[in-house]
């Protein structure tokens, strides 16, 4: 008997298919989809694309929906320390297990009929085979890239949302917002209800081209208000007169709090048990508690529009010299714009590099794109430039700038 082949090997096969790198089309997971039967007809989907948002959006209406009795999956990435995050059934990881199970299914599939998948494409026909099996009632899917060409789009959803839309992936999805904002529009197709939660005309514009049922909560909820609480890293949200303490932090969660209020009222589900839900919403790396003392913040930021939210956070309760920034940013994002934006924030930066990345710069690399460098310094490793930025013994320290560089992060710091 052939003997099973272990989880590592098992990822380290399945991260090769990434060779094939990113190619956008539907004709792959529809094919796979069809040998495997169709799984992605089997639930009720909720489709999310968006800049930035998406996780926060999906992990909320998660979260209510789960409150609520139903079955829900969630498919989410990137993943911050293991693959199984990507794949999530009633709030639980898939299993190991169950990985290997349902990529020996797909895999057997791509062999057979000699289709060249990339590794978003069978993970993405994983994930729908193995939320058929469970009896998903809903299934909550994030857009890889994009929409329209995503391979997560091939579902009829019952709620499409579009978070918003900044420049990003420009040589994929275009050069304006409003070419971005059709790819993502792409979603939509014959969905009966379209969420969005952004003001520029380009982005509307986009959206009414594919559908005329919409709404944008940031219109629908125009008198709503928000504060946020800095002692107990909460965003109080005012609607109506009913108040939801929302344990997402940060003005841009307002925004993406809104998106999942009004799929979750879309569907249904009773106004207390979205009180108590939000409560108890946990989305890692997103201005995340790292640690209380010394007040260490985690933030996925990883591209200028993230960069701005964080600024806009951090200068209602701090000053430019209350706080020390751990960066790391990717060789394809804007790194002088956002090293200027996070000088606006701190007077003392610290770089790092991101072991084993390809997309990865050094430390040495981020300085050279550093302006004003008496405010900047650089250290390749990256727990020692964590340790470097602890000393400075600020009120707070913010480690930012890629997911990458907090997943290594925290498995350096958490053994």
């Amino acid at each position: 008997m052939e003997e099973k082949m272990n989880i590592n090997d098992l990822l380290e096969e399945l991260y090769a298919y990434s060779m094939f790198s990113i190619r956008l089309g539907l004709d792959n997971i529809k094919e796979i989809c069809k040998y495997l039967g169709n799984p992605e007809k089997s639930y009720k989907v909720i489709h999310i694309t968006g800049t930035n948002g998406k996780g926060s959006v999906s992990t909320t209406v998660e979260r209510i929906l789960l409150d609520a009795g139903y079955k829900v999956g969630k498919y989410t990435s990137p993943h911050i320390l293991k693959f199984n995050e990507r794949i999530i059934f009633n709030d639980k990881y898939i299993s190991d297990e169950n990985v290997a199970k349902y990529y020996e299914r797909v895999k057997k599939i791509i062999d057979e009929h000699n289709i060249q998948a990339t590794f978003f494409e069978v993970t993405t026909a994983m994930m729908f085979d193995y939320f058929k099996d469970m009896k998903a009632d809903y299934v909550i899917l994030e857009a890889g890239m994009g929409g329209r060409y995503d391979a997560t789009n091939v579902c009829d959803n019952i709620v499409s949302v579009i978070t918003n839309v900044s420049l990003e992936h420009t040589e994929y999805l275009g050069d304006t917002i409003y070419k971005i904002a059709k790819e993502k529009a792409g979603i939509i197709k014959n969905c009966p209800y379209t969420i969005f939660a952004d003001n520029n005309p380009d982005v509307k514009k986009a959206i009414e081209e594919a559908t005329d049922k919409y709404v944008n909560v940031l219109e629908k909820y125009r008198d709503s208000t928000y504060s946020l609480d800095f002692n107990t890293f909460t965003t109080n949200i005012l609607i109506n007169g009913n108040k939801y303490e929302y344990s997402l932090f940060g003005d841009y969660q307002y925004k993406n709090f809104l998106c999942a209020y009004e799929v979750v009222k879309y569907l249904g589900i009773d106004e207390n048990i979205i009180k108590e839900a939000v409560k108890k919403v946990i989305w890692q790396c997103r201005f995340e508690v790292y640690s209380k003392n010394p007040l260490v913040i985690f933030d996925g930021a990883h591209n200028l529009a993230g960069v701005e939210e964080l600024i806009k956070i951090v200068k209602q309760h701090f000053s430019k010299d209350e706080v020390t920034i751990l960066v790391s940013i990717l060789k394809d994002k804007d790194r002088v714009s956002m090293f200027r934006k996070l000088n606006e924030i701190s007077s003392n930066i610290v770089l790092t590099s991101i072991p084993d990345n390809p997309r990865a710069s050094t430390a040495k690399e981020l300085y050279d794109y550093v302006e004003n460098k008496k405010d900047f310094e650089y250290e390749e490793d990256p727990i020692k430039a964590y340790n470097l930025a602890l000393s400075k013994k600020r009120k707070l320290t913010i480690c930012c700038g890629s997911f990458y560089i907090l997943i290594k992060l925290k498995e350096g710091l958490n053994g």
